[in-house]
């Protein structure tokens, strides 16, 4: 950790921070909800080390980096040509581009939008989905009518902040722990359309092995400096996303690679886009899937994840 340099840097219109270590072929790493740059603190020397330029940046609405006011500002563009700005302003004509959860979707648009300027691409969580041809924010309060689902919760505008900012380091003890391959989804209990986000979740006592106290003090501290707002309004363009993409290539050309973890919640939730993946991703070199592991992929298993990600540098 003592080797990552953090920096702020112009794109698109406002400043991103970045942490970086290495030099060489640039590798820009795109984190999730309710993550950071840190999210990817395993992969940073081992990169370094095979010779290339690791780079995460907070994306737009976390940590350091700039967090418009508007909630229409988080929409996939957006947040894209953030990620396709960097890649000139760190002096480069083309990276790699790795995303995880919300990073992963971005991961696949800068690769499926701009081929110009993404080489290769990689995604852990979230396999590469086509636009949907329906409008996705009707379509889910139908699939989920009735019952408790994060995404339509998070939707309104304040409600989850508030629950979150309560106590922060408690909300996010309990998200983290309730995604990850230690927690059993099917034993949760059901809840209905109008529960929060924690009441029904158990704290957990102790924390497990790939999240350590001083992991869980830097996530703390930097969303009690940024609220969450930012975060939670990636999911509050989903339609927004979906209007602005309209006639959008549906398929991927470049060298990709995917990585999850069998116990993930996500998979679960997109075992159709997983087995139709290979047909939308046409040079799918690495796919596969992590036992015992849930939705924090990179952190709870980061010596299998830097062994894909470095088997798939070596084959560009």
């Amino acid at each position: 950790m003592s080797q990552i340099a953090e920096r702020r840097i112009a794109t698109n219109g406002i400043e991103l921070n970045i942490a970086e270590q290495g030099e060489g072929p640039l590798v820009l790493m795109l984190h999730g909800f309710p993550e950071s740059w840190y999210s990817w603190r395993h992969q940073f020397e081992p990169l370094a080390a095979a010779g290339y330029h690791a780079v995460a940046p907070d994306m737009r609405g976390y940590g350091k980096s700039d967090k418009p006011a508007n909630i229409e500002a988080y929409n996939q563009v957006e947040v894209v040509n953030d990620i396709i700005g960097l890649i000139p302003a760190l002096g480069y004509d083309t990276a790699i581009v790795i995303g995880h959860d919300w990073g992963a979707p971005t991961a696949w648009s800068c690769a499926l939008n701009h081929p110009d300027r993404i080489s290769a691409v990689g995604a852990l969580s979230v396999p590469f989905s086509a636009r949907s041809p329906v409008q996705p924010m009707p379509a889910m309060r139908e699939i989920f009518k009735g019952q408790f689902f994060y995404q339509l919760y998070f939707f309104e505008p304040g409600v989850a902040e508030a629950e979150f900012e309560k106590d922060i380091r408690t909300a996010l003890k309990k998200f983290l722990v309730m995604a990850a391959g230690e927690t059993d989804l099917t034993t949760l209990s059901a809840r209905g359309p109008d529960d929060d986000m924690f009441t029904g979740l158990p704290n957990p006592e102790t924390l497990p092995a790939w999240l350590k106290e001083t992991d869980l003090d830097f996530y703390t501290a930097e969303f009690e400096r940024s609220g969450m707002r930012g975060p939670l309004n990636y999911y509050r363009n989903h339609d927004l996303t979906w209007e602005l993409t309209e006639g959008a290539p549906t398929e991927i050309q470049q060298p990709a690679m995917f990585v999850a973890g069998d116990r993930d919640g996500v998979i679960m939730m997109a075992a159709a886009a997983l087995q139709a993946m290979p047909d939308h991703v046409k040079d799918l070199r690495i796919n596969e899937l992590i036992p015992g592991i849930g939705h924090w992929t990179q952190q709870e298993a980061p010596d299998k994840v830097n062994d894909a990600l470095l088997r798939f540098l070596r084959q560009l």
